[in-house]
C-alpha cells in the first residue's frame, strides 16, 4: 500500500502544506474502491477550468496514465508509476523534458498526482522472485482514486455552466434580431418615435460587452435586450392602435394627395416660387385656407374639384386637428437648412425629410417623448415640417422641446395651423427684392 505513510520530495523540491494534505487523503482509501482511469481522465478534461491545469500538463498526466497496467485504478494494483522522462517525451508526442518536468510539478501542485521519491531521486521498482513489484518510486496516482467522486462533480458543475452560457447566448442572438427587426420595421413605416436614438443605444449595449464575457455579463445583457424589446413591442403596439382609431390616416392622405392631383396644395403654385422667377402677390397669412373655409374659385371645374378635395380632407383629419400636410418644395423653400441634416446632405422626399427631423431632435436636445408625442398629435410629416421651421427659427426659440410640446397642445386643441408658419418662413427667406409688401 502505497499511500501508508508521508512522503517529502527529493533534493531542493520543498514540502508543502498541500503535499501533506493530498497524501493524508489517500490514507482513507478504501481497498475495495477502483475506478475506471479514463473515465476519471474525460471528468477531469471537463473540469479543467476549476482545478487550474492546462491542456499540456493533461497530456502529460495522459502519459502516466498510459503506464498503468490496468483499466482500473486500485489499491490492489499498485498506484504507483515510474516512467523515466524519456519514455514520457515518447508517449507526449515528442514534447521536451525540460517542458514535461514544469508541467508533472503543475499536476502535483493541484493535487493530482503525488510523488514519491526514491532515496537517490531516480524512478523505479523493486521486484520479488516471482516479478511482482514490492516497492516502487515514482509518482502515485492515489488522488485520481480518492477524489474521483469530487473531480465527477465538478465536471457535471463546468458541463451545466457551459450549457447555461450556450443558452444565454442563444437568447440573446434572438433578442438582437428581434430589436434590429422590429427598429428596421418601424423605420420602414416611418413611425413615429426615436428609433434613431433607439438602435444607437442597442449598439452600444452590445458593443459595451467584453470580448469574453463572464456569465454575469451575459445575463445582465439579456435582461437589458429584453427589456429593450418589450419597450419596442409597447411603442409598435401604440402606433397599431393609433392607426386604427384615426382610421389609418396615412394610407387616406397619400390617397388623397394621388387621387386628386390638382387639390388645393397643388394649386397655388406661388407658394413653390423659384428664384430668379418673377414674383406675385403672396396671399397674407390670414389667407392661407384652412378646410371648410374655400377660396374664391377660379372657375366652376376647379371649384368643385377643390370642393371634393376638402371634403375628403375634412374627412382624414379629424384625428390630427384638421392640420394638413404641405408639399415638400414648399417646406424645403421655407426651411432650407434641413436639408443639410438629411442623408447624404440632400433630402429628396418624405422619408429623407422624416430622418432629417429625428437628427435635429436629437441635436436640439428635444426629448424622444416630447417628438413622439408630436407625431401623434400632427402625424410624422407634420412633425418633421415643425422639427425644419424650429431649426429655422433657431435663434429666437430658448427651448425646443418646450416650444414643441405647446405646438402639440394647440394642435390637440385645434388652435395650430402650420400654414402661416411656412408662410412666414417663405417670405422671410426670399431675396429682397422679391418680399412682397
Amino acid at each position: 500500500m502505497e499511500s501508508g505513510y508521508v512522503t517529502t520530495p527529493f533534493g531542493r523540491r520543498p514540502m508543502t502544506l498541500g503535499m501533506l494534505a493530498s497524501q493524508k487523503l489517500t490514507r482513507d482509501i478504501d481497498p475495495a474502491k477502483s475506478v475506471d482511469k479514463w473515465k476519471i481522465y474525460r471528468a477531469l478534461c471537463e473540469a479543467k477550468p476549476l482545478l487550474g491545469v492546462t491542456d499540456r500538463a493533461l497530456a502529460v498526466l495522459n502519459a502516466l496514465l498510459s503506464f498503468y497496467p490496468k483499466n482500473d485504478l486500485c489499491e490492489d494494483n499498485g498506484l504507483v508509476v515510474f516512467p523515466s522522462n524519456a519514455q514520457l517525451s515518447l508517449r507526449s508526442h515528442g514534447m521536451a523534458e525540460q517542458t514535461i518536468r514544469r508541467h508533472l510539478a503543475a499536476l502535483v501542485e493541484a493535487g493530482l498526482l503525488i510523488r514519491k521519491d526514491s532515496p537517490n531521486g531516480k524512478r523505479y521498482a523493486r521486484r520479488g522472485r516471482e516479478g511482482e513489484v514490492s516497492d516502487a518510486f515514482g509518482f502515485s496516482l492515489a488522488p485520481l482514486l480518492s477524489r474521483a467522486e469530487e473531480f465527477e462533480h465538478l465536471a457535471a458543475t463546468v458541463v451545466a455552466e457551459r450549457l447555461h452560457i450556450q443558452q444565454l447566448r442563444e437568447r440573446i442572438s434572438l433578442c438582437r434580431r428581434d430589436i434590429a427587426k422590429l427598429i428596421e420595421t418601424a423605420v420602414a413605416e416611418q413611425l413615429g418615435g426615436d428609433w434613431q436614438g433607439i438602435y444607437l443605444g442597442f449598439r452600444s449595449l452590445i458593443e459595451d460587452l467584453p470580448r469574453f464575457p463572464t456569465t454575469a455579463a451575459l445575463e445582465n445583457l439579456l435582461e437589458e435586450l429584453v427589456i429593450l424589446r418589450d419597450d419596442i413591442v409597447i411603442q409598435l403596439e401604440m402606433q397599431l392602435k393609433t392607426q386604427k382609431q384615426s382610421g389609418n390616416p396615412y394610407q387616406n392622405e397619400r390617397h388623397i394627395q394621388n387621387s386628386n392631383p390638382e387639390s388645393y396644395s397643388d394649386l397655388e403654385p406661388s407658394f413653390e416660387t423659384k428664384q430668379g422667377a418673377t414674383t406675385v402677390d403672396k396671399p397674407d397669412l390670414t389667407t392661407v385656407p384652412m378646410v371648410g373655409k374655400p377660396e374664391v374659385s377660379v372657375d366652376g371645374r376647379q371649384s368643385g374639384r377643390r370642393k371634393a378635395a376638402e371634403r375628403d380632407a375634412g374627412a382624414n383629419a379629424d384625428a390630427r386637428g384638421d392640420l394638413k400636410s404641405f408639399p415638400l418644395g414648399l417646406v424645403l423653400q421655407a426651411c432650407p437648412q434641413i436639408i443639410d441634416y438629411g442623408p447624404g446632405g440632400a433630402i429628396g422626399s418624405w422619408r429623407d425629410l422624416l430622418s432629417a427631423g429625428v437628427v435635429v431632435r436629437t441635436m436640439l436636445n428635444v426629448s424622444p417623448s416630447a417628438y413622439q408625442d408630436a407625431c401623434l398629435a400632427m402625424g410624422p410629416e407634420n412633425a418633421a415640417t415643425v422639427m425644419a421651421c424650429i431649426l429655422e427659427r433657431g435663434g429666437h426659440i430658448n427651448s425646443a422641446g418646450g416650444y414643441l410640446r405647446d405646438l402639440t397642445r394647440r394642435t390637440e386643441k385645434e388652435q395650430f395651423a402650420i400654414g402661416p408658419m411656412l408662410m412666414s418662413l417663405v417670405r422671410a427667406n426670399a431675396p429682397t427684392g422679391q418680399r412682397t409688401g
